[in-house]
């Protein structure tokens, strides 16, 4: 290893959510590492970035065709790290990954190939292009909701550009982490062009200060902030893909039992721990009665478990508990109302938490301007149009958002005036599944996109290129300046007047062109 002895090289135990038991133990990368594995990185990113996109893609059709083989296997390991239950592993978890390679194994090579742009008439003779040139060492950063997801994504996105990676996975759902470093592994990518770093925050602290040329980060405000002030000291770019408090705004000409089934599902699939899951369920007041009690019936009809046919799992991460614990607390301490579920003193001690529905919510409570991740659904009425606007933009957050009318007009009137990185009409969350759309938020939800074109051009820089035969001695620009102002003057009005004057501009530049003779 080195002259650090193996004493010094910590363990972290895996804890299955669902269960309670240990169900692992995996080595902790021990900071002391953190330059060898940018060494390493650097060294594989020459090779690495030296291939042809054509070739690059060769290894993720092996990484694709190894997980549909052991599509079974990887959805156990990510429903006993995470507590979720197998339907939401491969349908949320596994299901977009190998989309997003199925996209990028289509598109990467015309996105990133060089591309020809128009010159201006002005610069006659030249001939203009864009090449997407890797950055160097990308450090990814995921979290444990969809902790397979959210880590692949942008990996196979930054490696389709020519990139090495870092993956730093959350301690939180470790076997996960371990699974993707295996994945590659036999997948044949080349040795150092993957690496995966295993810990807590020290870790992830020590590998965002070990200068890599990219930071992508998926996670919480709190952590986002300190990331990106890390990587302020030394100009590295980043993207966050941050926290969301995504508003349901149902209409009362929507359809009300597709609206009901939805929300149930948006806001308790994951058990709420979902980024852009139905945290905040707006519906128009002459519908409200109606639509709470169907929407109590479909809540009560779920069943948690750890079984084949259980709807919902267990939380992740036992510090999610007391978010949720704090928000429902401080809203029925000032009056707001269970419908369904029940209060946290009355909550077992296991990590199934009572799926809650709760109404008389006020929009400065905790429940309504902060980021639940937990199965909690406040749902407000509202009057007009306008009212559910500004219920929907008042908080910091702007991820996510839906619509819900058969007023077509209506709907896109709507989506365009909220502040949020997606809207969908007439469903929830699904923006993030099209992969030929960006994804991202708006306000504290994050900086930048990814998924789609721009989700592979973020990993590599934009080289301009322009060219030219160098026939001509000089440049019509080029000194000396003697007798070009008058020339310049006449040739500039004629090209920028409202109807172009050809013939004097051709006149005035032919004359530029002997001057410099």
């Amino acid at each position: 290893m080195n002259v650090h002895s193996v004493e010094e090289v910590r363990k972290m135990s895996v804890v299955a959510p669902a269960t309670g038991k240990v169900i692992a133990e995996i080595e902790e990368t021990p900071v002391y590492e953190v330059p060898f594995f940018y060494q390493k990185a650097r060294e594989s990113f020459g090779n690495w970035s030296g291939l042809a996109i054509s070739e690059r893609i060769r290894y993720l059709k092996n990484l694709k065709q190894l997980m549909v083989d052991e599509m079974d296997q990887i959805a156990k390991i990510i429903s006993d790290d995470t507590g979720k239950v197998l339907t939401e592993s491969i349908v949320a978890d596994i299901m977009p990954t190998l989309d997003a390679i199925d996209h990028i194994i289509r598109h990467a090579e015309k996105v990133l190939s060089r591309k020809k742009v128009k010159t201006p008439l002005l610069l006659i003779g030249k001939k203009s292009f864009i090449e997407y040139m890797p950055r160097g060492v990308v450090l990814v950063i995921s979290p444990w909701n969809y902790p397979l997801q959210l880590a692949m994504v942008p990996m196979i996105s930054a490696l389709a550009g020519g990139n090495s990676v870092i993956l730093k996975p959350s301690e939180v759902t470790p076997l996960v982490g371990k699974c993707i470093e295996d994945l590659f592994r036999r997948s044949g990518f080349p040795e150092g062009t993957v690496q995966v770093a295993h810990g807590g925050k020290e870790v992830g602290a020590a590998f965002t200060a070990g200068k890599p040329d990219y930071i992508f980060f998926t996670g919480s405000v709190r952590t986002g902030k300190i990331i990106q002030q890390q990587a302020a000291k030394d100009l590295i770019p980043t993207t966050l893909e941050l926290g969301g408090k995504d508003p349901m705004i149902v209409f009362d000409d929507a359809n009300l039992d597709r609206a009901v089934k939805a929300a149930a599902w948006g806001a308790f699939t994951n058990s709420g721990q979902v980024c852009m899951s139905a945290e905040r369920l707006y519906v128009q007041k002459s519908i409200y009665g109606k639509f709470l009690e169907k929407l109590k019936k479909e809540v009560n009809s779920l069943q948690q478990g750890t079984d084949l046919d259980s709807d919902i799992g267990s939380m992740t991460f036992p510090g999610q508990k007391e978010v949720v614990k704090a928000q429902l607390d401080e809203a029925i301490e000032r009056g707001a109302k269970l419908e369904t579920g029940l209060k946290p003193s009355d909550w077992k001690g296991d990590m199934f938490l009572p799926l809650t529905v709760i109404t008389e919510v006020k929009q400065d409570m905790k429940i309504i301007q902060e980021e639940s991740f937990g199965p909690l659904l406040p749902v407000v009425p509202f009057d007009t149009e306008e009212e559910a606007i500004e219920y929907a933009n008042g908080t910091v957050f702007g991820l996510n958002a839906s619509v819900w009318t058969r007023d077509k007009a209506k709907a896109r009137r709507v989506a365009s005036r909220l502040v949020s990185g997606a809207v969908v009409i007439n469903d929830v969350i699904i923006t993030v599944a099209n992969h030929g759309l960006p994804f991202g938020g708006t306000k504290e939800s994050g900086i930048g996109r990814y998924h789609s074109e721009a989700g592979l051009r973020i990993f590599c820089h934009e080289k301009a290129i322009m060219e030219d035969m160098g026939f001509m001695k000089s440049e019509i620009q080029w000194y000396p300046y003697k007798g070009k102002y008058p020339l310049f003057l006449k040739l500039f009005q004629s090209y920028f007047a409202e109807k172009r004057d050809w013939l004097n501009f051709a006149k005035n530049y032919i004359a530029l062109l002997k001057r410099n003779k």
